[in-house]
C-alpha cells in the first residue's frame, strides 16, 4: 500500500489523472446541465450516472435507492475501512437565462446550484479511484443523492436504505461532501470546522379576523393587517432577546399577503418566513418563542392565528478531525495559498444528516471567475461555474478519499 504522507508522487499521479479526464468530466457536466431533473424525479440523471460508472468499471452499483439515488463502491487493492463521498443530483425550478450552447433544455428547470458539477466531479473522482486501486486499502462508497433541494431531503431516505451501512471492516470512518461556491476563486478549497451551515425551518402564519370596510375599523373585532404588522416587528425580538449573543441565527418574514383593497380590510393575512440557526438549543427555544409571540400579540389585538413551523434540515456541523484532514489534504493537493478558511453560511444542506452519524466534513470548491464574468450566485437564473474548477473538484475528492483511508490504516 502507498503511504501518501511519504509518497508525494501519488499527488502528482492524481493531478495527472484529473487533467486527463477533464474533457470527459466537462462533457458529463454539460450533458447533465442540459437535462436537469427536479427532486425525486432524477430518473435520467441516475441512468446516466449508472452508465458512466459501468463504463469506468466500478465494482458494485445499486440503483433506485431513495427512489432515484445511486450507491456504488470501489475497492482498493486490499481490504480495509470505508470512506464515503457524496454528490447531490437534483436541479431547481428556475428558468435559465444563460445563453451558452449547453443551457437547460427544460423550461422552468435548471442546475442553478451546481449539482451538475457535483455529480460530474464525483464521477471524475470515481474514474481516478478505479484506476488507482493499488494506492489504497479499503473501500470508497459513492453516494449520488436525490432531492437535496426539497424537504424532507434525500439524505434521510438514503440513510434508511443503507447509505451509511458498515462494510466488513466496520462502520464508515469518514464522509465528505463538496459544494461549489461562486464567491470563491476557481479551483480553491474552502474549509470550516464546527457549525458551518444553518438549520432551516419554514414558518407559516395566518392572522384571522372578521374583515370589513376600511372606513369603519371600529365596527370590527380586529384588524388582521395591523396585527400582522405588529407580529412581523415583534418576531425580531426572538433574535435580539431569545438568542444568546454568541449563537448565530436569523429570522426573516419574506412573504406577506393581505388581500384587501384601499377600502377593504381583509379577513385574514398570511405570512411566510424562515428561521436559520446554528445550534439545536436556540432552534428549540426560538420555535417556542415564535408561537408565544404570535399568539399573544394576536390575542391582544382581538385576532386569532394559525401557525405551522415546518422543521427542515438540522445545522451542519463539521467534525474537527475530518475538517483538519480536509485542510491538510487541500494544502498538499492545491497548495496552502489556495486553501482558504471560510465563514459560516446560512444556507441549509441535508448533508447535515450524514454528519450526525458519521465523522466528516462538507467543504467548498471555488468556481468563480470574475475575469470571465462568472460570478452569479447560486439559485439565480444566470448561475454557472468556471469549468476548469471541475478538474480540481474531481482530483481533490479522489485524493481526499485515499488520504482518509491511509490515515485510518
Amino acid at each position: 500500500m502507498v503511504d501518501l504522507v511519504t509518497s508525494p508522487g501519488v499527488v502528482e499521479n492524481i493531478r495527472d489523472a484529473a487533467a486527463a479526464g477533464q474533457e470527459w468530466v466537462v462533457g458529463v457536466r454539460r450533458s447533465l446541465h442540459q437535462h436537469p431533473e427536479l427532486a425525486f424525479c432524477e430518473v435520467n440523471t441516475a441512468a446516466r450516472v449508472k452508465s458512466e460508472l459501468n463504463a469506468i468499471g466500478v465494482d458494485r452499483i445499486r440503483t433506485g435507492v431513495a427512489k432515484t439515488g445511486v450507491i456504488a463502491e470501489i475497492d482498493g487493492a486490499k481490504p480495509g475501512p470505508l470512506v464515503i463521498l457524496r454528490a447531490d443530483i437534483d436541479a431547481l425550478p428556475i428558468h435559465e437565462e444563460n445563453t451558452f450552447d449547453f443551457r437547460s433544455q427544460i423550461d422552468g428547470c435548471m442546475h442553478a446550484c451546481g449539482h451538475d458539477g457535483h455529480t460530474a466531479s464525483l464521477l471524475g473522482a470515481a474514474r481516478i479511484l478505479a484506476g488507482m486501486r493499488s494506492a489504497f486499502a479499503g473501500t470508497v462508497r459513492l453516494l449520488f443523492q436525490p432531492s437535496e433541494e426539497k424537504l424532507p431531503g434525500g439524505a434521510p431516505a438514503m440513510i434508511a436504505e443503507g447509505a451509511l451501512d458498515n462494510n466488513d471492516a466496520g462502520p464508515p470512518v469518514a464522509i465528505f461532501g463538496q459544494h461549489v461556491r461562486p464567491g470563491m476563486e476557481s479551483g480553491t478549497i474552502g474549509v470550516r470546522a464546527g457549525a458551518f451551515m444553518a438549520s432551516a425551518d419554514e414558518i407559516y402564519i395566518t392572522v384571522h379576523a372578521d374583515g370589513g370596510h376600511a372606513a369603519e375599523p371600529h365596527l370590527q373585532n380586529a384588524d388582521p393587517v395591523l396585527a400582522a404588522a405588529h407580529i412581523v416587528v415583534a418576531l425580531q425580538s426572538v433574535v435580539s432577546r431569545v438568542r444568546p449573543p454568541g449563537d448565530p441565527g436569523v429570522l426573516s418574514i419574506g412573504r406577506v399577503v393581505a388581500d384587501g383593497a384601499t377600502n377593504v380590510i381583509p379577513p385574514e393575512v398570511r405570512m411566510e418566513g424562515t428561521l436559520r440557526a446554528m445550534s439545536a438549543a436556540f432552534r428549540r427555544d426560538a420555535h417556542e418563542a415564535i408561537r408565544r409571540t404570535v399568539s399573544n400579540i394576536a390575542a391582544a389585538m382581538g385576532a386569532t392565528i394559525s401557525i405551522e413551523i415546518k422543521v427542515g434540515y438540522p445545522a451542519l456541523v463539521n467534525d474537527a478531525g475530518a475538517t483538519a484532514l480536509v485542510r491538510q489534504a487541500s494544502t498538499e493537493y492545491v497548495g496552502p495559498e489556495r486553501t482558504v478558511d471560510i465563514d459560516r453560511w446560512y444556507a441549509a444542506e441535508d448533508f447535515a444528516y450524514y454528519l450526525e452519524q458519521v465523522p466528516g466534513a462538507f467543504y467548498m470548491l471555488g468556481v468563480g471567475n470574475k475575469a470571465l464574468g462568472i460570478a452569479s450566485a447560486v439559485h439565480t437564473p444566470t448561475f454557472t461555474l468556471d469549468e476548469p474548477a471541475l478538474e480540481t473538484g474531481a482530483g481533490f475528492m479522489a485524493y481526499l478519499a485515499i488520504r482518509a483511508l491511509n490515515e485510518t490504516n
